[in-house]
């Protein structure tokens, strides 16, 4: 049984298609690169795989059909980072992480000490140790990025999306995340898929 499998995969938006009949496998421990020019469909198939846009076709991770799922379960199983957070309200940096976690909490549920632990531990590891009380719109897109991808190692899910999540760091942070990311998928019998 294949980790990851996406079969007849089209998307698009309105009556374009922009993405059509795509299929592909991964393995556990994988990532897959996305190569394409600028408007190539990238993000469209990105967003298709986590269920962010309707599609045809179907995904499936560990035997489980992804479209099946409602978006809580969705949530539980991938982490989608994409080239822009779209978070535009003042927020804590700490608070951004914590939302990795919603998916385990009940109606109106707060975050555990444990969680919270967890969310200081991951800032901490993507360089952001220290930070966890500043406002997050006011981060550089680099350290937006980096905060993000915090976000998703907290959340502990089995695939991770990530839409050009390199694009605003310098060099020493690309290398670092793809490491962290690299280290996680793995160890811990994860597997990711990356635009470039």
């Amino acid at each position: 049984m294949s980790f990851f499998s996406v079969r007849g995969l089209s998307a698009g938006y309105g009556k374009k298609t922009v993405i059509e009949n795509i299929s592909f496998d991964i393995k556990e421990g994988e990532i897959a690169g996305l190569l394409g020019a600028n408007g190539s469909g990238k993000t469209t198939l990105l967003k298709a795989l986590c269920g962010i846009l309707p599609h045809e076709g179907s995904c499936v991770l560990l035997g489980q059909p992804l479209e099946e799922m409602s978006p809580r379960q969705l949530a539980g199983l991938c982490s989608y980072i994409p080239q822009r957070s779209g978070i535009s309200i003042d927020i804590s940096a700490l608070d951004v992480v914590l939302m990795g976690f919603h998916p385990r909490l009940g109606l109106l549920g707060r975050p555990s000490q444990k969680m919270r632990q967890k969310a200081c531990e991951m800032l901490k590891l993507v360089g952001l140790g220290g930070r966890e009380g500043e406002n997050y719109r006011h981060f550089s897109e680099g350290q937006k990025q980096l905060c993000l991808l915090a976000r998703a190692l907290a959340a502990d899910g089995k695939l991770f999306f990530l839409d050009e999540p390199e694009g605003a760091l310098d060099f020493c942070h690309r290398f670092r995340m793809m490491e962290l990311l690299k280290n996680r998928v793995k160890k811990e019998g994860k597997a990711a898929v990356t635009s470039l």
